[in-house]
């Protein structure tokens, strides 16, 4: 059984639930439950810290999205997208107990490296890391914070 480790970010009022020995939580972008696994903790407070704080619209926020990477399917965590349709925002999530490294900011870049947003987020629900990308130059920059969706 799960049992959720405060994060460092806001609380939200989640619709949890049990059956037998499993525990749930509520997706309000997908309208299903899902099983509460502590990757899963954290993805749904950051996403609602991006639509309750960061004023993300809902409808422009996708969640697994598959990609091809070497010839293996993958699925980034999350996906936000401007209204053109362009990506802005890759955020990967990992459980609290996931240290945010170099690999795991690796990671994030390779899956960027098809997806081509203009920002990386890293959280476990703990760190938050945030890089805004630079593709003139080939680099990033890290930022204390990320902006709010407007000011993308």
């Amino acid at each position: 059984m799960f049992n959720p480790t405060p994060l460092n970010l806001p609380p939200y009022p989640f619709k949890i639930s049990r059956k037998d020995d499993v525990v749930f939580i509520f997706d309000e972008l997908r309208k299903k439950h899902l099983v509460l696994t502590p990757e899963e903790w954290v993805r749904q407070h950051f996403i609602q810290d991006l639509v309750t704080n960061k004023k993300f619209p809902k409808t422009l926020i996708q969640i697994e999205g598959g990609l091809v990477l070497n010839q293996l399917q993958k699925r980034s965590d999350i996906l936000v997208y401007n209204t053109a349709g362009e990506k802005l925002m890759l955020i990967e999530c990992k459980a609290p107990k996931v240290k945010i490294t170099p690999s795991v900011f690796e990671q994030a870049s390779r899956y960027n490296s098809i997806h081509q947003a203009k920002w990386i987020v890293l959280t476990n629900g703990l760190q938050h890391v945030y890089a805004k990308m630079d593709f003139d130059k080939g680099s990033f920059v890290f930022t204390p914070d990320m902006p709010d969706y407007l000011n993308l």
